[in-house]
Order: C-alpha cells, then sequence, then structure tokens
C-alpha cells in the first residue's frame, strides 16, 4: 500500500466509495428524523444539541475514511474487506442514535454507547489500514504510526467517556475536548494538510457528492412533510399547503445544489492544498445545515398536520436557521479558500440572510406557513442570479490570479 498520485489524471469517486457512502446516508437520515420528532415535541434545544453531537461524529468518521482513500487507496481485496468492515461500523453507530437522542432529552446522562461501539468497529479497521500503509510506504511510515497511536488513543478516551456513566453536565466538556483532539489528529500526526499524497480534485468531488447526499435529506422531508397533507382515499385531493410544501421543498433543495456548485473547489484546490484542513473541517457545519433543512420541512409538515407543540414561528425558524448556515458557509468556504472575498459576495450573503429574517419575521406577525416556506425556498436564489449575471466572471479572474501565482 503506497501513496496514489495526487497529480493521478481522471482520478474520480471508485465505486466502493460510492458504497460506503449508502451506510452514511442511513446515519444522516436517522439523525435528521430523530430531530425533526424531538423537535416538534418541543424539545428544541436538546434536539439542535443531540443533533450537532451526531452530526460531528458522522462527518468526523465520513472525513478520515475519504482522505485516507485518495492517499492509499488500493482497491484490493483486503482494502475492500476492511471497507467492509468500516460500512459495520456505521451501521452500528447509526443503530446507536436513538438512544443518544432519548438520553438527551431526558438530561441524565448521554448515551453514547453503541453509537462509541460504532466507532471501535470502524477504527478497528482504519488502523489496521495505517499498518499496511507502515509496512508498504517508508516515506510515510511515521505518519502511519503516528496516525495509529493517536487514534488508539482518542479511541480509549471515547469508550471511557461513555461507559462511565458521568451525569450530562460533565459528559458534555468532555465530549468536547476529545472532540477538539479529533478535529486536531490530522495535524498532529502529518502536519500541513499536504503531508499526504491525496487528490485534490478526487476530494472534491467525494465533498461534493457527500453534500448531495446531504441535500437528498431536504428530498426526504418534503415527502415526509407532505404526505401526511394528502386528501382523499388516493391521495389526489392536494392542498394549498401541499403544493407550497412540494414546490419549496424541491426548490429549496435546487437552489442549495446550484449555490453549492458555483464555486469550483477541486480547481482551487489543486493551487490551495495546504489549506485542505479549512476545505475540509468548513464543511462540517455546512453538512449540518444542508441535513437540518430536511429535518426543518419534516417539522414543517408535522406542524401542518397539527402534530407539533411548536408555534408557526419557531417551525419557519426551523427551516429559515439550517439555510442560513449553509449559505453563510458556502461563503465563507469561499472566501477561506481564495482568501478573498469583496463587497459583491457581502452584497449576496447579506440579501439572502435578510430574506430568511424576514420570513422569519413575516411568520410572528401571522403570514401563512406557505407563504413563508416559498420565500425560504427563494432564498438560495439570490446567490444563483447573482452568479449568472456578474459571479461567473469574478471568479474566472480569480482563478485566473491563482494561475499566475502557481506560475
Amino acid at each position: 500500500m503506497v501513496g496514489r498520485d495526487p497529480r493521478e489524471k481522471g482520478r474520480v469517486a471508485s465505486p466502493l466509495e460510492l458504497l460506503l457512502d449508502l451506510t452514511f446516508v442511513v446515519a444522516i437520515s436517522t439523525s435528521a428524523s430523530q430531530l425533526a420528532e424531538m423537535t416538534s415535541a418541543g424539545h428544541v434545544a436538546s434536539a439542535i444539541g443531540a443533533f450537532v453531537l451526531a452530526s460531528f461524529a458522522i462527518c468526523i468518521a465520513w472525513i478520515n475514511f475519504s482522505w485516507f482513500g485518495s492517499a492509499f487507496d488500493t482497491d484490493d481485496w483486503l482494502y475492500r474487506i476492511l471497507t467492509m468492515v468500516q460500512m459495520m461500523g456505521v451501521v452500528v453507530f447509526a443503530l446507536g442514535l436513538p438512544a443518544m437522542y432519548r438520553s438527551v432529552e431526558e438530561g441524565h446522562h448521554l448515551d453514547l454507547r453503541l453509537m462509541v461501539i460504532g466507532y471501535v468497529v470502524m477504527r478497528i479497521a482504519i488502523v489496521f489500514q495505517w499498518w499496511r500503509v507502515a509496512r508498504s510506504a517508508p516515506q510515510y511510515r511515521k505518519v502511519a504510526h503516528s496516525h495509529i497511536r493517536w487514534t488508539v488513543f482518542i479511541q480509549v478516551a471515547w469508550v471511557g467517556l461513555s461507559f462511565s456513566g458521568l451525569p450530562t453536565l460533565v459528559m458534555v466538556p468532555l465530549f468536547l475536548v476529545i472532540g477538539v483532539f479529533e478535529l486536531l489528529l490530522p495535524m498532529i500526526t502529518q502536519g500541513a494538510a499536504d503531508g499526504i499524497p491525496w487528490h485534490p480534485h478526487h476530494m472534491a468531488e467525494r465533498f461534493s457528492l457527500f453534500a448531495i447526499i446531504t441535500l437528498g435529506e431536504s428530498v426526504v422531508g418534503t415527502v415526509a412533510s407532505s404526505s401526511g397533507l394528502l386528501g382523499g382515499a388516493d391521495g389526489l385531493t392536494w392542498t394549498t399547503n401541499t403544493v407550497a410544501v412540494v414546490i419549496a421543498g424541491v426548490g429549496l433543495t435546487f437552489g442549495m445544489w446550484w449555490v453549492y456548485f458555483a464555486t469550483p473547489f477541486g480547481e482551487v484546490l489543486q493551487h490551495r492544498k495546504r489549506r485542505g484542513y479549512l476545505f475540509g473541517y468548513g464543511h462540517i457545519p455546512l453538512f449540518i445545515g444542508t441535513a437540518g433543512v430536511g429535518a426543518g420541512l419534516h417539522v414543517a409538515g408535522l406542524y401542518l398536520e397539527h402534530d407539533s407543540a411548536l408555534n408557526e414561528t419557531t417551525v419557519v425558524l426551523a427551516v429559515a436557521a439550517p439555510v442560513a448556515l449553509y449559505v453563510a458557509m458556502v461563503y465563507i468556504l469561499h472566501t477561506l479558500l481564495f482568501f478573498s472575498g469583496g463587497t459583491f459576495h457581502a452584497v449576496l450573503l447579506g440579501t439572502t440572510l435578510a430574506i430568511l429574517a424576514a420570513t422569519v419575521g413575516m411568520a410572528a406577525l401571522g403570514a401563512p406557513m406557505s407563504v413563508c416556506l416559498l420565500l425560504i425556498m427563494a432564498a438560495p436564489f439570490v446567490t444563483v442570479v447573482g452568479y449568472e449575471t456578474i459571479g461567473h466572471t469574478h471568479q474566472g479572474q480569480m482563478l485566473a490570479k491563482l494561475d499566475e501565482k502557481a506560475e
């Protein structure tokens, strides 16, 4: 197992990587469903905390696998078997999510046990993969041994925390401390972001595909929210709310997709590879926002079915807030990678956030839910219009400057 060529032509996501992503789809969907149900029951703060915790764990596991695969994927029989073991770990992790959400709702302690057992299974496989690197690639032996040591250390800490039985008020700070070590793991073990031979275009594609996966939760949320609003024995009697939910859900998903793919992350990473950590970890809140939109649409559906303890303003906020987080993170990533923002981007982002804030205000003043959802749907299209009219030319100039610096 030696390092892949980071300049390999035509490098794309492998069928094995796409298969593994399906297990993460299950984890994301399970978490989003739990968030929607818990939020609708009125436990908003607890639901958000549990969702952020679960999303962080999901993203860290996925990023660790994807970055390793981009650098060292051999696609031999042993690599495939170990990937299957990781898939089993993700499934076990997903099975532990409902217990964690229940424990957060009850408030006595955090039940992370089954989730952590899933992590143990995943990390047995990844540690073995790093051991293969240490044996086969002398130039990366030091990095591999460091990864093995620190991964085992962090995982022992997770096991100790999850089975400690400590109260929530004690576990949460400890969780944050171990979480910081998770984020620092690649920096501690390999130094700069270009310390292993990952492929910039391959990683950009992997993250874009995972973005599509999380966007899929918006489609799931649309179906979940509209299915209960169908009338008649055959579901052919549609109300204004049903039509609004379908249009808003699909339109919002499409707008968010368009916003993300307006930035050619692969080209930027090719020139700014040392900013890989900013790119990778910056996607964690972006993915949280994306999956949160799907959960928010589900919350809206439950409210329209009169199966919610929330008021209309809170329901609209449950959709608008994750959209705001998502759009803001796309702009932040763009700025961090290019190291350039500008007035034009500030105007687009400010207008988008103003529309979302106004929508929440309208809900507080009694505007119909259908109108609020349609306005939220329009928010991402501010960026779409800006990019298609002026932004693409501006971005082309920024990419040209990167090419000049590379020369």
